[in-house]
C-alpha cells in the first residue's frame, strides 16, 4: 500500500509540476520540480529493504546527484550536465554488477551506436552555428556516457531498467535538441514526462534488478 501511495504521489506532484507551476518566480518552479525526484528516491529506498546491496546504494546515490543536477541546471546548463554525468557513472556502476550476458541483449550496441551518431552529428552542427564549440566536448562525452549506460541496463536483462535507460536517452536527446538544433513543440514537458518515467522505472527495478549471488549490506 505505501508503495502504491508513493507512485501516485510522483504522479501527481509531477502533473502539477508540468502543467500547473508557472516558471515564475524560480524558486517555486525548482521546488516543485525536485519534489517528484525527493519521491522516487524514497521510492528506490522502500524498494531495496529489506535486502539492500551496494547495487540498491548505487541506483540511490545515481537519483542524489540526479537531484543536485534538476536543482543547478535551472541556473547553468554545464553545472546541471557535469551532475546528471556522475549520475549516470553510478547507475552504470550499479548496472555493471548485474550484467548478464546474451548475443541478443548484447547487439543492442548497434541501434544505440548509430543514434548517437545521429544525434551526435545534429548537435555537433547546432553547437557550431551557435557558436557555443566550448560545449562539444562536454556535450559528446554525455552522450558516451548515457549511451554506455543505457547499454549496461539493456544487459541487465531487467525489463524496468531498460525502459527507464531508455526513456532517459529520450528526454535528454529532446532536451539537447531543443536547445541546439530546432525547437521542439511542447519539449518542456515532453522532456519532464519521459525523465520523470525513467527515474521511476530505474527506482522500480531495485526490487528485482539484484541477482541471488550479490551478497546484501
Amino acid at each position: 500500500m505505501q508503495q502504491i501511495l508513493v507512485r501516485i504521489g510522483i504522479i501527481v506532484m509531477g502533473f502539477i509540476y508540468i502543467f500547473l507551476i508557472p516558471s515564475e518566480p524560480t524558486i517555486v518552479k525548482l521546488i516543485f520540480k525536485v519534489i517528484p525526484i525527493a519521491l522516487i528516491i524514497y521510492y528506490a529506498y522502500i524498494q531495496s529493504q529489506p535486502h539492500k546491496t551496494l547495487t540498491h546504494n548505487l541506483v540511490i546515490i545515481g537519483l542524489l546527484f540526479s537531484i543536485v543536477a534538476d536543482g543547478s541546471i535551472i541556473y547553468s546548463f554545464i553545472a546541471g550536465l557535469i551532475f546528471f554525468f556522475i549520475a549516470h557513472v553510478f547507475y552504470i556502476g550499479a548496472f555493471a554488477r548485474q550484467f548478464q550476458f546474451s548475443i541478443l541483449r548484447a547487439s543492442s550496441i548497434i541501434p544505440l551506436i548509430l543514434v548517437s551518431i545521429w544525434i551526435g552529428n545534429g548537435l555537433i552542427n547546432g553547437l557550431q552555428q551557435n557558436k557555443e564549440e566550448d560545449l562539444l566536448i562536454p556535450v559528446l562525452l554525455y552522450i558516451i556516457i548515457i549511451m554506455t549506460m543505457c547499454w549496461l541496463a539493456i544487459m541487465t536483462k531487467n525489463i524496468w531498467a531498460t525502459i527507464g535507460s531508455i526513456l532517459f536517452v529520450i528526454s535528454d536527446s529532446i532536451l539537447a535538441w531543443n536547445k541546439f538544433v530546432t525547437p521542439i513543440t511542447n519539449e518542456e514537458a515532453l522532456v519532464m514526462i519521459t525523465y520523470y518515467a525513467a527515474q521511476l522505472f530505474i527506482a522500480h527495478s531495485l526490487r528485482t534488478l539484484v541477482q541471488k549471488k550479490e551478497r546484501t549490506i
